[in-house]
């Protein structure tokens, strides 16, 4: 009887977070597709739509390729905050962050019920802050302007995206949290680096292809996972509770 009440509460709230999900969404898109044309419709400057194509297919050519990436790989781990992330933006170096470190911290498995949850606070814990710390921004640029300019502060900015990727890096090579872990996961990613390191060396792979990159590795990296899997190779493991 608590079993199946607790599946009906599950329901309700997947189902809950799917509808506002969904109606956010929409809400989104239409309020973006309307601040560009209500700036038109008042000053009376609509672009002809040969001027459209020629800059949106090349914009379009690089994030369209990247966003449907994004939605494949990302989603599994964000479960139903991806609503949210996919509204917030900064994904790569904010969200996914701070959703697998929360997920660490409270020792919880992705694709549960509790990962959900922690994933969805995680996000909405970091759109709010991100938001705050923008309004900050704007309002001391002007005052704090002489200490950006100064020359290590610029230094300091150029490292910035180097040590977060490495901090993410080193987060995935150090011991999974939760009830289960992928055993030789780092196996599969060995044959997409080596092919995308060839691409850019040769020069194949050039600046605004990588969502192009990144979709083309998506099913190789499935299907050696596949394989490895088959193999028994990269298999899932329980890890060890320990008692505190």
């Amino acid at each position: 009887m608590k079993e199946k009440k607790e599946t009906v509460i599950l329901d309700d709230y997947t189902n809950w977070v799917h509808r506002f999900g969904r109606i956010g969404a929409l809400i989104a898109i239409l309020y973006m597709m309307f601040i560009p044309i209500a700036i038109a419709v008042a000053y009376d400057s609509f672009p002809p739509l040969s001027a459209i194509l020629k800059g949106g297919i090349g914009v379009m050519a690089l994030f369209i390729p990247i966003g449907i990436s994004e939605v494949i790989s990302y989603t599994p781990i964000l479960g139903s905050a991806s609503y949210l992330t996919f509204l917030t933006g900064n994904i790569l170096n904010l969200k996914l962050p701070c959703v697998l470190n929360a997920l660490k911290l409270a020792k919880a498995d992705q694709n549960t019920p509790e990962g959900d949850a922690i994933a969805t606070v995680a996000v909405a814990a970091s759109s709010i802050l991100t938001m705050l710390i923008i309004a900050i921004g704007v309002l001391l640029l002007v005052p704090l302007q002489p200490l950006f300019q100064t020359e290590f502060v610029k230094s300091a900015t150029s490292y910035m995206l180097p040590a977060l990727f490495g901090g993410m890096f080193l987060g995935i090579l150090g011991p999974e949290q939760g009830s289960f872990r992928i055993k030789n996961k780092l196996l599969i990613m060995i044959v997409p680096v080596i092919i995308v390191s060839i691409t850019v060396i040769t020069g194949i792979l050039i600046s605004g292809l990588e969502g192009v990159a990144i979709l083309l590795m998506l099913p190789i990296a499935i299907g050696i996972a596949r394989v490895l899997w088959k193999k028994g190779i990269v298999h899932v493991v329980a890890n060890e509770v320990k008692d505190n």
